[in-house]
């Protein structure tokens, strides 16, 4: 299953008059077993989400077993002691559901979103899934063949598509963010089905999950129907592993060179990021969205439109609980040397963190984040997700009410200042993806 969006992005690429913001009323509560439970009551159309966040993600895993919670991902579709197997995705598609799920290096996220009449399914659904998913030999080794078959189309086979994977393994030396959230197929090979349970029973379990409703419900009825079904689910044995590793901070620029089957060169840079609630993130995130975000942004308008030296630019600000990388990239245009575009970027970058941005610029930013954030809580899938984060991420539910304060704090001179602080040019990745020699390209 992937992510229907891009990891992280959280700007638009337009411009659009500010909206209105509506705080998003919720309840929540939490059950013995330490499964936390928030609902959100929108009566406005008769439909409803119903998701569940488990803390688990790439980071969590085994150096020697990576890939386990993307795998788990795919693996907790295959039903369970009382659903059918292949049958999980049929029922609540027949019920006029759709579904889907996502892994990051942080988290697992499932979702359904359903007619209103059918929450008491999605329920049953998610409550057999935490309790009696079948981790057996058959759904292992059909779900093996599926990651393997994702992995060929999206990064083996993708023009670009290692881009990921090899920027990690080089901006972290010590956490584990150092591999990508699809892991390795070797280790998932090598690996044993009493290895695949246990992952299951240590991460999937109620003190480990955030469950969310969202939508055309009432409040009574739900708390009562969770209940039921989710009391019964024993807490986790034993202590949830979360690595307590501080990734060094980088002194030196690491540089390499890639060899794809691609036709244009393009240059990667990374720097890393702070913890995902510091508090520079807010500035770090207008300022991704100054130099990338769309067509008006500083390096679309100097390095597409006016210099010609690139192709296209983009970024992706992967925002990481224990701290992520801001990854910026840029195809070159037909003749262009890398090195050329690369000398470009920096004068941008460098331009930023010594003159910073004009009063337009910053108006226009304060616009675009506006915009954004009224526009993730307009559907109830989109609340219900942020809900959850803000509980598992922030640590309060109610900052998705409050998460436009902390951007509305951010000044022009807070942008300058850390585009000083983190785009350092002595401590980050770059990598320059090169077209294979022709007597190797296959």
């Amino acid at each position: 299953m992937k992510k229907l969006t891009a990891l992280g992005l959280l700007f638009a690429l337009t411009i659009v008059p500010a909206l209105a913001q509506k705080k998003i009323e919720f309840r929540e509560f939490t059950l013995d077993n330490g499964l936390h439970v928030i609902m959100h009551q929108d009566n406005s159309t008769p439909i409803v989400n119903t998701s569940v966040l488990y803390h688990v993600g790439s980071k969590n895993e085994n150096p020697e077993r990576t890939g386990f919670a993307h795998f788990f991902e795919h693996l907790m579709f295959e039903g369970s002691e009382n659903i059918e197997r292949g049958e999980y995705m049929n029922i609540i598609q027949g019920r006029g559901g759709t579904l889907n799920a996502y892994t990051s290096n942080d988290i697992t996220f499932y979702y359904e979103t359903l007619p209103s009449n059918e929450l008491e399914l999605a329920l049953y659904m998610e409550s057999e899934r935490m309790l009696h998913s079948k981790v057996d030999e058959t759904g292992v080794e059909t779900q093996r063949e599926v990651v393997k078959e994702e992995k060929r189309q999206s990064y083996d086979n993708r023009p670009y598509g290692s881009i990921l994977i090899e920027t990690l393994k080089r901006a972290y030396s010590e956490h584990p963010y150092r591999w990508a959230p699809i892991g390795s197929l070797d280790h998932l090979n090598a690996a044993t089905i009493e290895e695949f349970q246990d992952f299951y029973k240590q991460f999937y379990v109620p003190n480990n999950a955030t469950l969310v409703i969202a939508g055309d419900i009432d409040y009574a009825q739900v708390e009562s129907w969770v209940r039921a079904y989710f009391s019964e689910i024993p807490r986790g044995e034993g202590e949830i592993y979360r690595p307590n590793i501080t990734e060094p901070k980088k002194t030196e620029e690491i540089r390499d060179v890639i060899y794809d089957n691609i036709q244009i060169p393009a240059v990667i840079q990374a720097y890393n990021l702070p913890p995902r609630n510091h508090p520079d993130s807010y500035a770090l995130s207008m300022l991704s969205t100054y130099l990338t975000g769309g067509n008006s942004s500083l390096m679309t308008k100097e390095l597409v439109d006016k210099q010609q030296k690139a192709l296209a630019v983009a970024a992706i600000p992967l925002e990481l609980e224990d701290g992520g990388i801001f990854i910026m990239y840029g195809i070159t245009n037909m003749g262009v040397a890398p090195e050329d575009l690369e000398a470009e970027v920096d004068k941008l970058i460098k331009q930023v963190q010594e003159e910073g941005i004009s009063d337009q610029d910053f108006a226009k930013l304060q616009n675009i984040i506006e915009n954004n954030i009224v526009s993730g809580n307009s559907t109830v899938s989109g609340i219900a997700e942020n809900l959850a984060e803000a509980h598992v991420i922030y640590g309060d539910t109610n900052y998705i009410n409050q998460v436009m304060d902390y951007y509305s704090k951010v000044t022009q001179e807070d942008i300058k200042r850390v585009a000083k602080e983190y785009l350092n040019l002595e401590g980050r990745v770059v990598l320059y993806y090169l077209p294979k020699p022709k007597e190797t390209t296959e």
